[in-house]
């Protein structure tokens, strides 16, 4: 008997991606990919800078800020929809920062919202930037090497980075004894939301993501799952025993983990058969949302970047890329191999660079008393919104040079090729004619060598780039800087035309968990939205900044081996 599907009803999915700054759920029409509802939380202690120190660079965050930005969330995604398309909700899929890991006790709840620990940061969830570890990195790295067995780190690009998971434990562990005592067990944030929508947070039940385990926790099938014990206890005798409370199994974003609890079913106003999916990282959801497919890198570029590659497993499954953030099969597209790499510091690095000029309004203009409160304000709000557009303008009118500033893009340590967090960024090549503009041209230049560097990389080591995808903030807002990344680069790029790439990857994601869709390359035909710009590279420009690129290769290795402490 054939099934009319023209008549059956339609489904609708939830993509629900967690950032650095806020939560944005989406409701997503899974015929056509169109976005029908959705809705951004600010986390509001997270905006205040509860529980951060950017001068140690500790970040954390509380998870009362992803509980509330979670029901916010989805229930302002599905404010004024139609009653039909509530009921015909299929699945949920949540897409998370990572590697940003909490502490959990023996049912699976963060320390933080537990007595006495409300207030304690090591108690909350360690943010993907977070670099307090950098001093357990290095240790990891040179156990990894030297202590004889298996080195752990060889899927990881060979390098571990202080941003991943045991170097954020161990960290935590050793510095709290009150963490230390009363955690049980440690979880992922993308897998600690889904476990949360089920009701499963035992963490014995929780299901591990593919992407969180095998990019940043050294998870292989190779070693039968995660480090061996004798590894772990030989780093640091306080993760003795913390390996048997953590997984063996990982889950890839296709696979159904339960379906809502009654709970927080009520809480959203949805259904209990809605199904859950495996969580997934951001940018991880945000390469299936931009229509990834082999060969082609996709740029997430936003704050930082991250860079990655799909490939058959058949074609590049025994092939190891040294000095990335890991190869793991089926960690962004199920059944193939997601190679990822990244920068530490991209938009940032122009952000910083603003905030560095605006200091006298901030600090001079402010106190301006024979100024009105109201005037000080607008001139503070004016210029802030202004200032990288207004740098960006005027950057672009100036010549490529080779004896142009140079600068190095370290501000925020090196995620690729080969991590190393204790690097700093520099300005080289000044003079009393570096005007503004002129450094901000320098520091974009000095971001877009760092992909070149990247794509290097990929290509040394015997992955082909066919083509560049680009998709976040910075693809979407400045066209000076997307066009200077495909000049050094000399290569076009896409940009996709979503607004949400990764909340509408989790979607297409939840489409497949629902049963709507057999696989994601299916779902990324169906739902994806194409692309909306396409920039090509300038032949002259390119020719001109491979010599610059040179310089900025030399300018590399001098910090690296002379200046770093």
């Amino acid at each position: 008997m054939k099934i009319n599907i023209k008549n059956m009803p339609k489904k609708f999915v939830i993509g629900i991606d967690y950032g650095t700054d806020s939560v944005r759920s989406v409701v997503v029409d899974t015929t056509n990919g169109v976005i029908i509802g959705t809705s951004v939380f600010e986390y509001p202690r997270w905006k205040k800078g509860l529980y951060c120190d950017p001068s140690i660079n500790q970040f954390r965050q509380h998870p009362l800020d992803y509980i509330e930005g979670l029901e916010q969330s989805v229930k302002g995604a599905l404010s004024g929809l139609n009653p039909e398309i509530i009921k015909n909700i299929a699945g949920i899929t949540v897409d998370t920062t990572g590697s940003t890991p909490v502490a959990v006790d023996r049912e699976g709840i963060p320390l933080s919202m537990k007595t006495g620990f409300e207030n304690n940061p090591d108690a909350m969830f360690v943010l993907w930037k977070d670099h307090t570890a950098v001093k357990e990195a290095s240790e990891i790295n040179n156990l990894a090497k030297t202590w004889g067995g298996p080195d752990f780190t060889k899927f990881e690009g060979g390098i571990y980075s202080s941003e991943w998971f045991w170097a954020k434990v161990l960290h935590v562990l050793r510095n709290n004894a009150e963490v230390r005592d009363k955690s049980w067990s440690w979880v992922e944030h993308c897998d600690w939301i889904p476990a949360m929508l089920i009701g499963k947070t035992n963490p014995d039940q929780i299901k591990r993501s593919r992407c969180a385990a095998g990019h940043k926790a050294m998870w292989h099938d190779d070693f039968g799952g995660l480090p061996d014990e004798n590894f772990l206890t030989m780093l640091d005798p306080v993760l003795s025993g913390l390996r048997t409370n953590l997984f063996n199994k990982t889950y890839t974003s296709d696979t159904e983990i339960g379906t809502l609890s009654s709970e927080w079913a009520e809480r959203l106003g949805l259904s209990t058969d809605v199904k859950i999916g495996a969580g997934t990282f951001d940018a991880h959801s945000g390469a299936v949302g931009g229509e990834i497919k082999p060969y082609h890198l996709i740029k997430v570029m936003g704050t930082s970047t991250c860079d990655m590659i799909v490939a058959p497993m058949a074609e590049v499954g025994d092939k190891l890329v040294a000095g990335i953030c890991g190869q793991v099969d089926g960690s962004i597209v199920p059944g193939m191999l997601g190679l990822e790499a990244g920068q530490s510091a991209f938009g940032d690095i122009y952000a910083w660079f603003g905030q560095l000029l605006l200091w006298p309004v901030t600090n001079i203009i402010s106190e301006m008393t024979w100024l009105d409160e109201k005037t000080r304000r607008k001139i503070k709000e004016e210029s802030a919104d202004r200032i990288i557009a207004e740098l960006s303008k005027q950057a672009e009118s100036l010549p490529v040079d080779e004896t142009s500033v140079i600068a190095l893009d370290w501000m925020n340590g090196r995620r690729t090729p080969d991590a190393n967090q204790e690097l700093k960024g520099a300005i080289t090549g000044l003079s009393l004619g570096s005007d503004a503009p002129r450094i901000f041209k320098a520091l974009v230049e000095a971001t877009a060598f760092g992909s070149k560097m990247i794509n290097e990389r990929f290509i040394s080591e015997g992955i082909r780039i066919d083509g560049v995808i680009a998709i976040g903030g910075v693809a979407k807002k400045n066209p000076f800087v997307m066009q200077i990344v495909s000049d050094v680069l000399n290569m076009p790029i896409k940009v996709a035309a979503s607004e949400q790439t990764c909340a509408l990857g989790s979607a297409m994601a939840a489409a497949v968990v629902a049963g709507v869709y057999k696989d994601i390359p299916a779902a990324q035909k169906a739902m994806g939205g194409g692309f909306e710009k396409e920039y090509h590279p300038n032949t002259v420009r390119a020719k001109i900044y491979e010599s610059i690129f040179r310089k900025y290769k030399e300018l590399g290795l001098f910090i690296e081996k002379n200046l770093t402490n």
